[in-house]
Formats: C-alpha cells, sequence, structure tokens
C-alpha cells in the first residue's frame, strides 16, 4: 500500500513538472509573442487618450473602464476564437480581413488631419455619414464606441502578429498564449492611459502639499510641472496617436499587397529605410525605423484620402440602407414621418 502511495505520488510530481514547465513554455513564448507586437501596443497607447479629451475629470477613468472591457471583449471574446478557427479552416482570410482593417485606420487617422485642416468640409462629412449627437451621453457612448473600433483593429493586429509567432502546438496551447498576450497588453496599455490622463490630477495634489521643507518644495515643484506639461504632452500624444494610425494602417496594406506578391512597394520602402540607415551608421535603427515608418504613413495618407469619399459616397448610404431594413429601424423612420 505505501508503496503504491509513493508511486501515486512520485506520478504527482512528474505531472506537476511536466505543467510548470508548460507554463513557463507558455509565459516565454507569450512574452516573445508579445514583444513583437510591441510596435502595435505603442500605437494603441498613444492612440486612447485622444478618445477622453474634452470630457470632465470625473468621466475619464470611467471611459477608460468601457474601453478597456470593449478591449477585453475584443481580444478574448471575438479575436481569439476568431484567430484559431480562421487560422485552421481559412488561413488565406486573414491577411485581406487585417487589410480591411488597416484601410479603416487610415480612414479614420485621415479624417482627422481632414478634420484639422478643413473643419467645415470634415463636418458636412461627419454629418452625412451619421447624425451628430449633442446630448453628454451620446457623445461619451460615440466617443467609447469608436474607441472600441479602433482598438479592434489594433488588437487584431496584435494577435495575428502573436498567433504568427507562436510556434505550432496543440490549439489549446496557442490558446492560452493569445489570452496571455492580449490580457497582458490590454492591462499595461489602458493601466498607463489611465495614469496619463490623471496625470494632471496628481499634479494638482502635489502641487498643493503644504509641508515646508526641501522635500515638499520638490514634490510641489514636480506637480506645477505636470499640471503645466500634461495638457501639451496630450496634445501631442493625439497628434501621435492620429499618426499612428495611419502608419500602422498603411503599414498593414503594405506588408498585406506584399503577401499577394505586390511587393513593390514594401521594397521600396525596406530599401529606402536601409540606404538611410547605411549612410548614417551612427542612428542606424533609429533612422531605419522612421523611414519605414514614413513610407508606411504616405501609403496610409494615400488610403485614407481614397476612403474618405468612398465612406462617404458609398458606404455609408449603403449602411443606411441596410439598417432601414430592420424592423426596429422602420418603425423609427415612419415615426419620423409622422
Amino acid at each position: 500500500m505505501s508503496v503504491g502511495l509513493i508511486a501515486l505520488l512520485d506520478d504527482i510530481a512528474a505531472l506537476a513538472k511536466v505543467a510548470a514547465a508548460s507554463l513557463d513554455d507558455i509565459a516565454g513564448q507569450a512574452a516573445k509573442a508579445g514583444a513583437k507586437a510591441a510596435g502595435v501596443v505603442i500605437d494603441d497607447a498613444a492612440v486612447t487618450p485622444r478618445y477622453v479629451t474634452g470630457f470632465s475629470a470625473a468621466r475619464e477613468l470611467p471611459i477608460i473602464g468601457k474601453i478597456t472591457l470593449g478591449s477585453l471583449k475584443n481580444k478574448l471574446l471575438i479575436l481569439l476564437p476568431a484567430a484559431l478557427i480562421l487560422s485552421l479552416v481559412a488561413p488565406q482570410a486573414i491577411t485581406p480581413l487585417l487589410m480591411i482593417g488597416g484601410l479603416y485606420l487610415c480612414y479614420e487617422g485621415v479624417e482627422k488631419v481632414y478634420e484639422l485642416l478643413m473643419p467645415h468640409a470634415a463636418h458636412a462629412h461627419e454629418s452625412a455619414l451619421e447624425a451628430t449627437s449633442l446630448d453628454a451621453k451620446s457623445i461619451e457612448d460615440e466617443k467609447v464606441a469608436g474607441a472600441i473600433k479602433t482598438d479592434f483593429i489594433l488588437s487584431a493586429e496584435i494577435m495575428a502578429i502573436t498567433l504568427a509567432a507562436v510556434p505550432s502546438g496543440s490549439m489549446f496551447t496557442q490558446a492560452l498564449i493569445l489570452a496571455v498576450v492580449g490580457l497582458g497588453i490590454t492591462v499595461l496599455v489602458y493601466g498607463g492611459v489611465a495614469l496619463i490622463v490623471k496625470a494632471d490630477d496628481l499634479g494638482l495634489m502635489l502641487a498643493r502639499v503644504q509641508t515646508a521643507s526641501a522635500m515638499g518644495a520638490f514634490l510641489r515643484s514636480i506637480g506645477k510641472g505636470l499640471v503645466t506639461g500634461m495638457p501639451y504632452f496630450l496634445k501631442v500624444l493625439g497628434i501621435v496617436g492620429t499618426a499612428a494610425m495611419i502608419w500602422v494602417g498603411g503599414g498593414i496594406i503594405v506588408h498585406g499587397l506584399e503577401a499577394y506578391g505586390v511587393s513593390g512597394l514594401a521594397h521600396l520602402i525596406h530599401d529606402a529605410g536601409e540606404a538611410t540607415a547605411h549612410a548614417i551608421p551612427v542612428l542606424a535603427s533609429v533612422l531605419r525605423w522612421i523611414v519605414e515608418a514614413a513610407g508606411a504613413g504616405i501609403v496610409g495618407i494615400v488610403a485614407g484620402l481614397i476612403a474618405i469619399p468612398v465612406a462617404g459616397y458609398a458606404v455609408s448610404p449603403l449602411w443606411r440602407y441596410l439598417k432601414s431594413l430592420l424592423p426596429h429601424r422602420k418603425e423609427a423612420l415612419a415615426n419620423e414621418k409622422k
């Protein structure tokens, strides 16, 4: 009996070691895969703060909370199973879907630039797409919905990069790695965003420190610096976020075209980056990234400029027509006519 018990304990210990090794392996693979998606993660963090600007301080964290929840739903409930299913039954569909998402990012980013340069025309374009809400609740809901849509595209890119970086293995292992990466990146991005948007409140608290010591003076100076600097930082971050949408979207389109054999743009951008890096070896990595991002950005701008009229004159009318076919929509239209 004791021998059997010892054997059983040995088996349990062996299983525990295997499980621990598997968990370590999953954690390691998740870390590597997450690192490969770092570029998109940075873009995600840069894009999000602009969705909470213009709201009262009391609404900032609740809005970020809503976006975070939407992001988790995107990654864990929609994209994770979709990525696994598509990789099994229709792997060829992943690239075109990502390209459509990239085009949407280009559209969103270029539309922001269009709005800045030509506000009246941009307002007319927005009105043509959808009726503008005036009450605070509707505006907040629209902002959150827009942020979750953008997050969906960026999350899809993150999950695709992660899935490509995961060695072929059991579906359970792949799902677990995708879940770990998705959860970790969401916490990292939106935790960081929460810290960024509340930094001015922290600064205000520090600026009001009453301690007369040198430490108190130091804290007050930091607080004043945060209060003074954060509005400018958020503006810069908003610009970076808009640029990120354009260059990430353009990059997705370029890589998608390359996957279908249209590699001229990808080679041109790569060669330009390499030439710049060789010209100034001291800053090779930085310059290569800047040139390649700029190249992707140019592609993104062109794609966005094409997408704006297409959205205004084709996609939006078609979408409104399809919505009008829904039963509750028909009733609403009938009531409006009355």
